[in-house]
């Protein structure tokens, strides 16, 4: 017997049985039986708004899978490039599709001299390097017009590349804009995450070379931070593009969705809770703080893994590779005292409360060099190639703008009163 579920209207007794198919039921016959009622759940804690094939994600066993190939084995032997061809395309790219994809890329990394010199330097000298990218991203909408024949899939395929290719120059310019320095070009003949420090990093030599350790692990991390399922940032990608926007302003207003804290700004949260911590011994004090209800644990838990995020236990690893060439994080003892407290604490393993990618990350970006502000915004380079691909994926389902209903509880209709009489 299939597994379905019944449901009954008790006001006529009339009953429906759905079929649960891929671990949901279809709200059709819903619809159906219940005309004018809708399923109320704020945030989407139990609805899914689409389907999709992209992205596999199991919260309760702890797994993480692009296309059906594990996270741990794409971050182990795998490049960020490729990882963002097999999103967009869905499947490993041959060796010669790969080199095709790869100096496409690396061939669209420049921008328009107009977006550096009459946009990105109009800004105020203390803007926020990600209110910068969110504005910059929304630009080049007006620079790329054929962007909105999103019909023509080999359009759609070119504006891709271009965006995958300039999330990190834009990056980069925001960057050394907000702190006053000169902009430098892409370099054709590094590769991308070598080519993204260059840009950021890069001061007077001649070419600019990146330590491979610190290379590797930022290709490791724009990896692990590719895609994720249905996100805040990804379902605004999918809901303006279901309004047929063209792929610059709909990304736009999946990374003004990253911006908020409470999404892209998770990594800064360990970062600061760290700082207040202070020291080695105020741990345990915090954590008891925490458990009296008088503090938040940042980087610990996740709204879909109730298990420990796999991407924590890579990103962890990435650590240790990269303080061996930037040296120690002064907060790094703090962070595993904390971990080790924390894990061995019956209150948040009960709770199931587990490191995610964000508690070591922030560590990692900050040993390198990255200001606090720079956060959400190497979230959002990887990211971009993720949103795209589900921009892709919505247009290849024909999804219907996206409009949710709501409960009206609201007054009930009255009449207007002249102003003279209220």
């Amino acid at each position: 017997m299939p597994d379905s579920v019944t449901i009954t209207d008790n006001r006529t007794g009339e009953s429906v049985e759905i079929p649960i198919v891929d671990g949901g039921v279809d709200s059709e016959q819903w619809r159906k039986l219940l005309p004018g009622i809708w399923f109320y759940d704020p945030a989407f804690m139990t609805t899914a708004a689409t389907s999709s094939g992209i992205t596999e994600l199991d919260g309760e066993a702890g797994v993480l899978r692009y296309k059906g190939y594990p996270i741990e084995q794409l971050a182990e032997q795998s490049t960020y490039l490729e990882v963002a061809y097999l999103l967009i395309n869905g499947e490993l790219p041959t060796a010669e599709q790969f080199d095709a994809w790869k100096h496409e890329i690396t061939y669209h990394t420049f921008i328009h001299e107009n977006v550096r010199k009459r946009f990105m330097e109009g800004f105020h000298y203390d803007a926020h390097p990600m209110g910068m990218l969110v504005s910059a991203v929304a630009a080049l909408s007006t620079f790329y017009l054929d962007a909105k024949d999103i019909d023509d899939r080999e359009v759609r395929d070119k504006q891709i590349i271009r965006l995958i290719a300039k999330m990190p120059t834009l990056a980069a310019c925001a960057h050394r804009f907000s702190v006053g320095q000169p902009f430098v070009y892409p370099d054709n003949n590094l590769d991308f995450a070598a080519n993204f420090l260059s840009m950021m990093w890069k001061v007077a030599e001649p070419q600019y070379a990146a330590n491979p350790v610190l290379a590797r692990a930022i290709d490791v991390l724009f990896i692990l931070h590719a895609d994720h399922e249905q996100n805040c940032s990804t379902t605004a990608m999918r809901v303006v593009g279901s309004s047929h926007a063209d792929p610059y302003v709909a990304t736009a207003g999946a990374a003004a969705a990253l911006y908020g804290p409470r999404h892209g700004g998770a990594n800064e949260a360990v970062i600061r809770m760290l700082t207040e911590i202070g020291s080695y011994e105020n741990v345990e004090p915090f954590i008891d703080d925490v458990k009296a209800g008088k503090g938040r644990l940042q980087g610990f838990g996740h709204r879909v893994y109730k298990n420990y995020d796999p991407r924590a236990k890579i990103i962890k690893r990435v650590a240790d590779e990269v303080f061996e060439v930037t040296g120690k994080n002064p907060l790094l003892d703090i962070a595993l005292k904390l971990e080790e407290v924390a894990l061995a604490d019956e209150y948040f393993t009960s709770r199931r409360l587990y490191p995610n990618v964000d508690f070591y990350s922030g560590l990692i970006y900050q040993a390198m060099g990255f200001p606090i502000d720079m956060f959400p915004v190497l979230f959002a380079i990887p990211r971009t190639s993720g949103w795209l691909a589900h921009w892709g994926e919505l247009l290849e389902q024909g999804q219907k703008i996206a409009r949710p209903r709501q409960l009206y509880t609201g007054p009930a209709q009255r009449d207007y009163v002249p102003m003279g009489s209220r």
